[in-house]
Order: structure tokens, then sequence, then C-alpha cells
């Protein structure tokens, strides 16, 4: 038993999500979104907090970390539950954040996905991408998509990601896990060495720069399935950031591409529920059509809310179309809403003094 681990129990009994250590400070967590002191714990000293860091680190990442002053890996608790970690230096000293991963996947609909996010599942081909910010659930929607394809569908699937954080079963499906920094170098290299190896699914953890976000495009416009991860808030600026990756001379080029490759996006967020049990998802959905390819050609992407509007028949929707439909049901309150909103103008009414 780690000396850490009592604190990961206490996390899991109350239902948190996020455990923070900073140096000289108490142990908080996050519940229910909100981060707090977590209760009958002391402050951690610097030789406590460094003693209990390096007890669970694998010996090359503690290598990384005093070199780089930050690291990331993913941690099993005791059969329990595993956790994505951060552990960095700063000011104040050494922190951690352990992001809790539970243990099971969730289904589709026990995240509350609207239906029409299983088409993302159905695709044979293309790129479909899960945006949000840090804590919007990405990892867990896209942990329920490959799942909905790996019990539904036969085909080879390879995820690389930095850590692996749910860790999949094979199925219907073969479900090869790859993690950077120990499977293989890179997103990149992982990426080219999947289009030789007969893969039809791909997940892409994060697109951090130019040759991922090139090669996944590549990968999708050769016959492949590849899902990803942007730290965007809408499908309008989720477009215009994948262009923007590219320098100004290949960005006519690059919008061809992303018209023809592009399947769909999900834009989301994790808000408070107004009678405080948990949180509840909120989706923006728009997916390829006819319309929403020209307007990508010809540079015309703020255009597409209108788009997304026409087509709510399809499945598509706005996500501050879906904040103003929970205010109403009382699902959320006014001032999460806007707290969370793309469009803010709309929900002023909801905070004095905005």
């Amino acid at each position: 038993m780690a000396k850490i681990d009592p604190l990961f129990d206490q996390l899991i009994q109350d239902n948190g999500s996020d455990l923070h250590l900073h140096e000289g400070r108490q142990p908080r967590y996050r519940i229910n979104g909100s981060l707090i002191p977590m209760p009958n714990q002391a402050a951690v000293p610097e030789m406590q907090m460094v003693a209990l860091l390096h007890e669970i680190c694998p010996k090359e990442k503690w290598s990384i970390f005093e070199a780089t002053g930050d690291v990331d890996f993913a941690y099993a608790h005791r059969n329990k539950a595993r956790f994505r970690v951060n552990y960095n230096m700063n000011n104040h000293g050494n922190s951690a954040v352990f992001r809790l991963i539970p243990p099971i996947i969730s289904n589709l609909h026990e995240i509350g996905a609207p239906d029409a996010l299983r088409q993302f599942a159905v695709y044979p081909s293309g790129l479909c991408l899960v945006t949000g910010p840090t804590g919007s659930g990405k990892s867990t929607t896209l942990a329920a998509l490959i799942d909905d394809i790996n019990t539904s569908q036969s085909r080879l699937i390879l995820t690389v990601e930095d850590p692996i954080e749910f860790v999949h079963t094979n199925k219907k499906c073969t479900v090869i896990q790859r993690e950077v920094g120990d499977d293989v170098d890179s997103f990149g290299l992982a990426l080219r060495n999947g289009v030789r190896q007969d893969v039809q699914v791909i997940l892409v953890g994060e697109m951090r720069d130019l040759e991922t976000v090139e090669l996944a495009m590549t990968a999708a416009e050769m016959g492949m399935l590849v899902f990803a991860t942007l730290h965007t808030n809408s499908a309008v600026r989720t477009v215009d950031r994948i262009i923007d990756v590219f320098p100004a001379d290949q960005q006519s080029n690059v919008r061809e591409s992303l018209a023809n490759s592009l399947r769909a996006i999900c834009s989301q967020r994790l808000l408070k529920r107004a009678d405080g049990r948990g949180r509840i998802a909120a989706h923006e959905i728009m997916f390829q059509t006819p319309a929403v390819a020209n307007l990508i050609r010809e540079n015309k992407t703020n255009q597409l809310p209108q788009v997304i509007m026409s087509n709510r028949a399809m499945g598509m929707q706005l996500l501050d179309d879906v904040l103003q439909n929970y205010v109403k049901q009382g699902l959320v309150t006014g001032q999460e809403a806007y707290r969370k909103a793309n469009e803010k103008e709309g929900f002023r009414q909801f905070v004095p003094g905005a």
C-alpha cells in the first residue's frame, strides 16, 4: 500500500473527480466541479510531498520530472481505479494533480450523450473530433465511442495516448493501445506506423502540433476512421484552429482536405446541476453536409452556426441552445449556463451586473 492511497480512497468514497496536492497546503479535491479542501487532512510539507510523489512514480518518469519539472503518467490504484497524473514544479514547490479514470467504461447513454453522437461510431472513415476545455469529459466520450465500436463491430482499433487512460479489453474488435513515451516516441510516429498496420480506427489522444494534425487528416483521407481531441469551444473554433495550425500558403489546400475528411465535431462542457447532484454534459454537434463542406472550402466558417441551426432534424445542435433548454428545464442555473456559454449575451439576464 502506497502512502498516498488513503487520499485516493477518500476521493473515491466522496465521489470526487480530481485530487490536488500542493507543497505546504492541505490536499484538495474536486467534488461536483468545485475544488474544496479535503477534510481531516493536514498540509503536506516538502519532504512528505516528495516521498508521496516519488513512491508511485515510475523510475524513468521521475527522471523526466527532475530534468524538466513536468511529467504525465497513469497510475493504477490497487485495482480500484486508474488516475491520469501530472507532476509539476512551480514557485511554491512541487505540485500534483490526479484525475480519476472510472474503472468501468460507461456507454453513450450512461454519460448522457445525445442519440446523434452514436453516428460518430458508425462512420466507416473520416475525421471525428471531440473538443472542449480541460475537464469537460472529452476522454470519457471518446472511450464510450470506442467501446461502442468494440461492442458492435469487428475492426482493428489503435489508440495513441499520453498517458493511456481508459483500458479497453478486446470484444468484437482488437484494440491496440500505445502510450507515447513508453510504447512509441511520438503521436506522429504512431500515426505513421498505424497507416501501415491495417488499422481501421485510430484514436489520437490530442492533436497537439502540425505534424499530428496533418497525419490525422491524411489517415482519414486514406480510409481510416480517426477520433481526436482539441481544446476548442465550438465547431467554428475547431475548424479555424485546425486551419490556423498550418502556414498561410498551405491553408487553401488544408481547407479542401478538411472539407473532404471531416465527418463530425462534438464540442462539450460539464455543468453543475442546479440540484447539486453532480454534473450534466452539454454538447454542440455538427455533421458534415455539402453546405458545411462548402463553407469550410470558402473560408466562411462564421456561417456554420446557421447551418447547424437549420439541420436540427439530423441531430445537429448549438451548445448555447442546449444550455437555454437546460435552464428552462431547471437542470442548471442561469449563472452556470452563462459561465459555460459561447455567446454570453443570451444569458446575461441571469447574471445581474454582467
